[in-house]
């Protein structure tokens, strides 16, 4: 085709299933998957706060393949909803000359915490109060716009200390490794099952000239305790995955990546999902920190 086209595929779903959504979509569309809400704003000097429902959307390349990949996502979605309920995804073409504004109109910088500045790689930052993070959405799962990742880089604004050393489990796109070292960490070991998070953590590394504090494998937990990635432990280790994911992680040897005296960051985690994740942290000797919530999402603080 001299002029490509491209399906869009979307759908508005709660905070609760957004990530879902988001993970189903991430197997077939082009570039990553966006999710956006709306902003409210209290007076002029109000940053905005996000509500309501979360819409969620990729692009699917609009090849001679598109209607068995169309048949292969909506089969995909079928099988989430019979977990529970989804709305009908809609569907929309995009002419390829739409196709970068489409993108990138979506996205605009999201201040975090007292400090950050999460932005689009495109962008300059207009503030030079905060610290810019500069995230290329098009990488991996984790651009800045879920609670979780908003709510773990909270916590890292509380607790990198430093000259000190992190470890990210589940890195995704690295943000929460270029953010513990803009916040002064010596360095950060990211690690994650998916090689496209790898990829992703290393190109975003570069995006924002960190590449050389940040260590990055491909692997778990155990790859950290046998030593592959220099260290087996560190002061501050984070991990924002799921909550079932989290609770395995604690079986394989979570606990101890983090250093005596140390601290972990959990996000990813349900409201629901508190309790369950106290008990595994206190089974393996964490003193619980602090708790911060962002509607149905919640990260917590541990101290070993």
């Amino acid at each position: 085709m001299d002029n490509a086209h491209w399906l869009e595929i979307s759908l508005t779903v709660d905070g609760e299933l957004a990530e879902a959504v988001a993970e189903v979509l991430s197997r077939f569309v082009a570039n990553g998957v966006v999710t956006e809400r709306d902003i409210i704003y209290n007076d002029a000097e109000d940053r905005g706060t996000p509500v309501g429902p979360i819409r969620v959307f990729g692009y699917l390349p609009f090849d001679e393949q598109i209607e068995e990949t169309r048949q292969r996502l909506e089969e995909s979605l079928w099988h989430l909803s019979v977990i529970q309920a989804l709305p009908t995804p809609t569907f929309k073409t995009i002419v390829d000359q739409d196709w970068m504004s489409a993108w990138k109109k979506h996205y605009n910088p999201i201040p975090i915490g007292q400090k950050l500045l999460i932005l689009p790689a495109w962008f300059d930052s207009k503030d030079p109060d905060r610290i810019a993070i500069k995230i290329d959405p098009c990488m991996a799962f984790g651009t800045g716009t879920h609670p979780s990742t908003q709510l773990c880089m909270q916590l890292l604004e509380n607790y990198v200390k430093p000259g000190e050393s992190f470890i990210d489990v589940g890195c995704g796109s690295g943000i929460l490794s270029i953010t513990a070292v803009k916040l002064g960490a010596d360095q950060a070991i990211a690690v994650d099952v998916d090689r496209a998070a790898i990829i992703g953590t290393r190109e975003n590394a570069e995006i924002n000239a960190v590449q050389d504090q940040i260590k990055v494998g491909q692997g778990s937990t155990s790859k950290i305790l046998a030593g592959d990635l220099g260290i087996t432990n560190a002061p501050l280790v984070a991990a924002n995955i799921l909550a079932p994911i989290i609770l395995r992680l604690f079986d394989d040897g979570l606990a101890d990546l983090v250093a005596p005296g140390g601290v972990l960051l959990l996000s990813g985690i349900l409201d629901e999902q508190v309790g369950k994740i106290r008990a595994a942290a206190e089974e393996k000797g964490l003193q619980f920190l602090e708790i911060k919530q962002i509607n149905d999402w919640v990260a917590l603080a541990f101290t070993a």
